[in-house]
């Protein structure tokens, strides 16, 4: 296995910020008594600083457009020619056209100001963009699309201000055909969704959050909805165990268990119980009790023909999660089953994976009007389209959108997984996940999250939260196994990532 070890965000601070945010917290740090001009200079700073550290001394171009983002280039070049590189500047407007703090910073460069081309100078080694930032909200045209290709097609090394230009801060989404393909990206205060949504996340290559002197304090004005995934997020409610811990203490968790894919619900199971659930029980037909033993001496069987048998098992107070879906097949029975289950106490957590959200294709109003609160879903993009069509065809928002218009839809949690999965709740709340390597593309892996998640709800950890929680757990075990990893691998690896996020408790 890796040695890859376990560390705190990336950032400093899971706040992911809109462009729109973004603005007001520049807006507050200025009427507070902070200049823009020095907020520019700050961030024109970091990125120079930044370039200084990574590479020696080269000949550069700095791409400026016709806002604070090409302000900040202004910057990056002067301090970049200060220290003895030869910089070139191309900008998307004349000088005397720049308004405000960028016109300012523009009047300090005493370089020769070339208009934007179509080619990028022969001979450059390094390309600096401060094109448009997070808050461009149309494609890129003209020269400036040709530009960003021949940048593209070049072997210079990039750095992007801010984001890359042509990428939407809000969703990590190309606005048209065609963004900057930067090496390194130097954003500041926060990160934006845009950073770690793909193919924005791509596009970034290795991000950077530098501090400009804006006051954290300005968060709790702002109110932020969304965050990078991390310990820092949830760990607070994490369910740990303590001297006094009892089984029932840590939940009874039911999965349901169908009569052919059988190993799907053994692997929810197995990630259930390293995941802390106090006990876990496979519910399905006697006559695959012989596959469903597989899951391990520890799991508990229950038979269950039919509907009546199921409301004999959860007529058992002390079940308090249920997991439909992992092998359960596709079709009307499926969904009976689902129904029967939510149908007997809307007290208890659920989650619906796989067949049984898929089963609910072309019945998806049945399903979200029966949905008790406590309920997480768990569709990757396939099973995600099936149930909210709509959402999926929609033009314009990014995968951040399309699963918070689901989970309000809804009414329950949405998990919309991915390399870039967003887990979002139907208060607005949202969570982008980050650390999944791509190595989890393999079969049997989303069963295991779903036990993950179903075994932090069962112990009492709040439905968003825990679905939070486990897929960074997911992400987290998958990355320190490596490459050549299956999905049985994920429960057994998942001990020493606890191991390793013990040390967050005791911080709390």
């Amino acid at each position: 296995m890796s040695d890859r070890p376990l560390g705190r965000v990336n950032a400093p601070g899971p706040a992911l910020l809109t462009g729109e945010q973004m603005a007001v917290a520049d807006q507050m740090t200025i009427a507070a008594g902070t200049k823009g001009e020095v907020l520019m200079e700050n961030a024109g700073a970091a990125v120079a600083a930044l370039i200084q550290e990574r590479w020696n001394s080269m000949t550069t171009l700095v791409l400026c457009g016709p806002g604070n983002n090409g302000g900040d280039g202004f910057v990056v070049a002067r301090r970049l020619q200060d220290a003895g590189w030869p910089v070139t500047v191309m900008s998307a407007c004349e000088v005397k056209a720049l308004r405000g703090d960028a016109a300012i910073h523009a009047e300090r460069w005493q370089g020769v100001v070339e208009p934007l081309a179509p080619q990028a100078p022969e001979g450059v080694g390094l390309i600096v963009d401060g094109l448009f930032g997070a808050g461009l909200s149309r494609p890129l045209a003209g020269v400036t699309k040709d530009l960003v290709a021949a940048v593209n097609r070049s072997s210079a090394s990039v750095v992007a201000i801010d984001i890359p230009s042509g990428v939407s801060g809000d969703s990590g989404e190309v606005l048209g055909t065609s963004a900057i393909e930067a090496d390194v990206t130097v954003t500041f205060f926060r990160a934006k969704p845009g950073h770690y949504l793909l193919p924005g996340r791509q596009l970034a290559g290795d991000l950077v959050v530098s501090d400009i002197g804006i006051d954290a304090a300005v968060l709790a004005e702002i109110g932020t909805e969304c965050w990078l995934n991390g310990p820092d997020a949830w760990i607070s409610c994490f369910p740990w165990r303590g001297p006094d811990s009892h089984k029932y203490h840590h939940g009874h968790l039911v999965i349901g268990a169908g009569d052919t894919m059988t190993g799907a619900a053994c692997l929810a199971a197995r990630a259930a119980q390293r995941a802390g659930a106090g006990l876990v029980t496979l519910a399905g037909a006697r006559s695959v009790f012989p596959m469903l033993a597989l899951a391990g001496p520890s799991t508990l069987l229950a038979s269950v023909e039919n509907a009546e048998d199921w409301a004999n098992l959860l007529a058992d107070q002390r079940i308090n999660c249920i997991l439909l879906g992992p092998g359960l097949g596709v079709g009307t029975d499926t969904r009976e089953k689902v129904l029967a289950c939510m149908a007997q106490d809307g007290t208890r957590g659920m989650v619906l994976d796989a067949d049984a959200l898929t089963s609910f294709q072309d019945k998806a109003d049945l399903l979200f009007q029966s949905i008790p609160e406590k309920t997480v879903m768990t569709p990757h993009a396939g099973e995600f389209a099936r149930l909210f069509p709509d959402a999926s065809k929609a033009p314009n928002g990014g995968k951040l959108k399309r699963a918070s218009d689901a989970a309000q839809r809804a009414g329950a949690v949405i998990v919309l997984k991915g390399y870039d999965t967003v887990v979002a709740a139907p208060d607005g709340r949202a969570i982008i996940n980050a650390n999944a390597p791509p190595w989890l593309a393999t079969a049997g892996s989303g069963d295991v999250l779903a036990g993950f998640i179903a075994a932090l709800m069962a112990q009492g950890m709040p439905t968003f939260e825990a679905a939070a929680a486990a897929v960074w757990l997911h992400g987290e075990a998958a990355g320190l196994f490596g490459p050549g990893l299956i999905a049985e691998d994920l429960p057994d690896v998942l001990p020493e990532v606890l191991q390793h996020l013990a040390p967050y408790h005791s911080a709390v």
